[in-house]
């Protein structure tokens, strides 16, 4: 979507239901295709609207809201304020803070920032409702469908890839089924990622947004994007985070986020040399040599 983008008018007349006397809408969309986000303001009142791209992402961001309330301190989330099926359309608080993201922080504060963040996860996963056989079933065909599509990418793309990725790669193939069965379901986030913390520095609190991808899954799944672009270049920052969260990743959980990562850095690699994409194929070489050269 591009910024700046009017709110609809349909979607104006519902905001007006539920804030009287908007006097004031900005476009705070990020700069993605399916991103619909504005900020309104009355007066002193403002909330954050936003119409969900499918409606399985509003069904899950609403159960998310609802999970947040539950399982997190009442400042570390936004709060769910209206929300209506028709229009897939959210409502929320304000959550003070700047994103996490590019922000410029000294040592002390970035690994307290990971510390407040292994904590809020951690009473995330363990407000999690026990997963249903669905649930289960669910995760193990993501699991069976990203194992069947590093054996793709090894076919298409291995070519490019040394004799140790390229070993990696299939290892991804053949143990991402066999690990899911292993390991014990949480409710994720799913978007684990810090464009998803806002940091307030005067109140030193750390809050969580977007929870439209939120579901059952493995806990290791929502490390991957800190683990490929953060941690194996920062362990500081991955020994502050699971300090935070109370316990370090098991053997099992480990050797599954190692091989997940490997399967979004190949995957990254394939479709940049199919799109011609070099901001992908840089990409998918960084994290591939990366995992690479791990010791395992």
């Amino acid at each position: 979507m591009t910024q700046n983008t009017p709110i609809p008018s349909d979607l104006r007349r519902w905001v007006n239901e539920h804030l009287a006397g908007v006097d004031l809408v900005a476009d705070v969309s990020w700069p993605k295709a399916k991103s619909q986000v504005w900020r309104v303001s009355a007066g002193s009142q403002a909330a954050y609207v936003k119409i969900s791209p499918s409606a399985l992402d509003y069904q899950r961001e609403i159960t998310g809201y609802q999970h947040a309330e539950r399982a997190l301190d009442p400042d570390g989330a936004p709060r769910l304020l209206a929300a209506d099926p028709g229009l897939q359309a959210i409502m929320s608080s304000p959550q003070p803070g700047r994103v996490v993201r590019d922000l410029p922080l000294d040592t002390p504060d970035e690994q307290r920032v990971y510390a407040l963040a292994g904590r809020a996860l951690r009473r995330w996963h363990d407000a999690s409702a026990p997963a249903t056989d669905r649930d289960r079933e669910a995760i193990g065909a993501s699991m069976a469908g990203q194992a069947a599509e590093a054996a793709a990418c090894l076919d298409s793309a291995g070519d490019q890839l040394d004799d140790a990725q390229r070993a990696l790669v299939r290892c991804v193939a053949e143990e991402l089924p066999h690990l899911a069965r292993q390991l014990p379901a949480v409710y994720r986030h799913g978007d684990f990622a810090t464009r998803n913390w806002l940091w307030d520095s005067p109140s030193g609190v750390l809050g969580l947004i977007d929870f439209e991808m939120a579901a059952y899954g493995l806990a290791a799944e929502e490390y991957t994007w800190l683990y490929a672009a953060v941690w194996v270049e920062r362990p500081d920052l991955k020994t502050a985070f699971f300090d935070g969260y109370g316990r370090p990743l098991t053997a099992e959980e480990d050797r599954l986020l190692h091989l997940l990562t490997t399967r979004l850095g190949v995957s990254y690699l394939n479709s940049g040399l199919i799109k011609n994409d070099s901001v992908l194929i840089d990409r998918g070489r960084l994290v591939l040599a990366r995992m690479a050269d791990q010791d395992w």
